[in-house]
């Protein structure tokens, strides 16, 4: 009855919302692209990879989770394939995401064969998939928790482990209220295992009625990106020697974060330091929004390819305004050279951009978006620099303050003061860098005990 319920209210708020995703869906390629699978088709690409194999079902909801579920896939694979589990013909893991950004990131990581959007949450499509799929275990990546596919995957014993676990600020005040505690609860409970990352997350849980937690640690911490990018590679071109500031993940909202950024390098770092910055939105449905932001700055884009700056001239700045002979024959025969911003729209290449950064500011946390994850810079030693929104990775965060590994800001100004400062006492910035890699390293391992700990379930829920 409760199932029945559920599904009721999800059909009227489909209903009752639909006009505003039809005109979403013939406006934009969003919410267009993947529906049949959306809506219970399951891809044959996928079936034809699975080859009669047994199957492990991984959900990673969009790039952060894709990201932290890499590490995590691949460990997955040679452990199924050397532990007593393994069947004739082995294991295939399948990866599905629900957004756009995520579909895109896990297709390039893993292969689009194995890779498909997550089913709408009603009955005749998660049937659908779980028929096709015949999972030996779902991990869900960190709380994306359906109930209706959890009911189903409870009705065919299928575990559910919930890998790198949270529960934000947000998330823990609204399961607390009286009225929505029995329906958290028996959400909650249908998991066999959740992997929490961090002592914190593991007792919310417990108090919002969570079953069995086992305290894993972040895999994200586990999360290396590779130092040799070609994406990586073209910035250092373009930049030439000048410092480089990467603006990662930044979002809209009330107001658009880059416009604080652009703003605090505009008055505070760009002519003291004549640093190149880049500008990697969240959100590819915003990057004509961004670029529109640039027409007053000599810009580039990623998407363009090398050699194609998109505003050659740019507003006239008073020392540009000091007319050499050639005039502009420089940028003639080089369009990158002399670029002021460089707009990231691609996905899949900010982490390893970070590795060529000179101070790195990680977005979401300017205007209350609760922020996105510092360790992609600090891995690389990189000095980093957040707003005061960080609940989405608060332990991160604090355990990199405890070590004077990050800077905290409270406004475009102080973001501003914070870069110039940091580009102009180098010796401070690397060491502050070098702290915040030191914090990335401590943490490491959690991947490999939530492999284990999954293993452990498997053989416990082996049909």
């Amino acid at each position: 009855m409760v199932m029945l319920a559920y599904s009721m209210i999800l059909a009227l708020a489909l209903v009752l919302s639909s006009p505003w995703w039809l005109l979403r869906m013939l406006t934009t390629n969003r919410y267009r692209e993947g529906l049949r699978e959306r809506l219970g088709g399951v891809p044959a690409r996928v079936v034809e990879a699975i080859n009669g194999r047994r199957v492990v079902w991984v959900h990673a909801v969009s790039v952060g989770e894709v990201l932290a579920g890499s590490r995590l896939v691949k460990e997955l694979e040679v452990a199924l394939s050397a532990s007593a589990l393994s069947a004739p013909g082995g294991f295939r893991v399948v990866i599905s995401t629900t957004t756009r950004t995520g579909q895109a990131l896990a297709r390039q990581r893993f292969g689009a064969d194995r890779v498909f959007y997550m089913p709408l949450d009603f009955g005749f499509a998660v049937r659908r998939y779980l028929e096709a799929l015949q999972p030996a275990a779902l991990i869900l990546m960190e709380n994306e928790l359906w109930p209706r596919l959890l009911h189903e995957c409870a009705r065919r014993a299928v575990p559910v482990v919930v890998a790198n676990a949270r529960m934000s600020d947000r998330s823990f005040h609204r399961a607390r209220r009286m009225y929505l505690r029995p329906i958290w609860g028996r959400v909650l409970r249908k998991p066999r295992l959740w992997l929490a990352q961090s002592e914190e997350d593991a007792l919310r849980l417990a108090m919002v009625g969570a079953g069995s937690i086992q305290v894993t640690g972040n895999t994200k911490y586990d999360i290396v990106a590779p130092r040799q990018n070609g994406m990586a590679e073209r910035v250092r071109s373009i930049a030439a020697g000048r410092p480089i500031v990467v603006a990662g993940s930044t979002v809209g909202g009330s107001a658009a974060e880059e416009e604080l950024v652009l703003g605090a390098w505009a008055q505070e770092v760009r002519e003291q330091s004549g640093a190149l910055l880049v500008l990697a939105p969240r959100h590819p449905e915003r990057f004509a929004a961004v670029e529109a932001m640039l027409q007053p700055y000599r810009y580039a884009k990623a998407s363009a390819g090398r050699g194609q700056s998109d505003n050659p001239g740019g507003a006239p700045r008073e020392k540009d305004c000091r007319a050499e002979p050639v005039g502009a024959s420089e940028s003639a025969k080089d369009p990158d050279a002399g670029v002021e911003v460089f707009l990231l729209d691609t996905i899949g290449d900010l982490a390893g951009v970070y590795a060529v950064a000179d101070v790195a500011y990680v977005g979401g946390s300017l205007i209350r978006k609760g922020g996105h994850n510092p360790l992609e810079p600090a891995q690389f030693g990189v000095p980093v620099v957040m707003g005061g929104s960080f609940e989405n990775f608060r332990e991160v965060v604090v355990k990199m303050q405890e070590a004077g590994g990050i800077r905290i800001v409270q406004d475009r100004e102080q973001l501003g003061a914070a870069v110039a400062e940091l580009l102009a006492n180098r010796e401070e910035a690397v060491a502050m860098g070098a702290r915040g890699r030191r914090v990335f390293e401590q943490q490491q391992g959690a991947t490999s005990r939530s492999v284990e700990a999954i293993l452990q379930v498997m053989k416990g829920g082996k049909r």
